[in-house]
């Protein structure tokens, strides 16, 4: 995939982390559970690329 989008997806999973640390932090479920979300979104689409740059070459 491209550069862009690769660091779009890290950039997803990094900020999963700070929320969710956030949100332990301030004991907020809330926010800890969009911080997982996020955190998880992002590493299913950096998985996602890898499989279709692996199947591309």
């Amino acid at each position: 995939m491209s550069v862009g989008q690769t660091i779009k997806h890290k950039t997803q999973a990094f900020k999963g982390r700070v929320t969710e640390r956030i949100g332990r932090t301030t004991r907020n479920r809330r926010l800890q559970r969009e911080g997982r979300t996020d955190q998880i979104s992002g590493n299913l689409k950096q998985s996602g690329d890898k499989a279709k740059d692996a199947f591309k070459r």
